[in-house]
């Protein structure tokens, strides 16, 4: 990415391109769960993970991978990921650093949600 300042970042990562479809600037809401194969053989290589595509939304989905492009440029990341709440996004922050058996020391001033997911799990 070329050296763009914050204000054009926020607006042309992820899409540095018109949208191939339609050549609109902004980025397409594709509201979809799931996505046509040509193949059983496309299917398998996708899901194999060793072919680029789209599978299923909840995994990826062209309107999520621009903004987790843009967040990413935003933050000086290597890369991002879009969760569907913030509880989702604690769950896998945890669960990316914690295995079973650690323990986790937090206060009790937490996130109520945050909070109880310690105390009961």
């Amino acid at each position: 990415m070329k050296n763009y300042k914050f204000e054009t970042l926020q607006i042309h990562v992820g899409q540095e391109t018109p949208d191939p479809a339609t050549d609109a600037r902004a980025v397409p809401i594709y509201a979809t769960t799931s996505y046509v194969f040509q193949d059983s053989a496309q299917a398998a290589g996708r899901f194999g993970l060793t072919e680029n595509g789209n599978i299923y939304t909840r995994l990826m989905n062209p309107t999520s991978d621009v903004f987790e492009k843009r967040i990413a440029a935003l933050e000086g990341g290597a890369a991002a990921l879009a969760t569907a709440s913030g509880s989702a996004a604690i769950s896998y922050a945890v669960q990316n650093i914690a295995t079973c058996g650690d323990h986790i020391v937090a206060s009790a001033n937490l996130y109520g949600g945050t909070y109880n997911l310690f105390a009961t799990h």
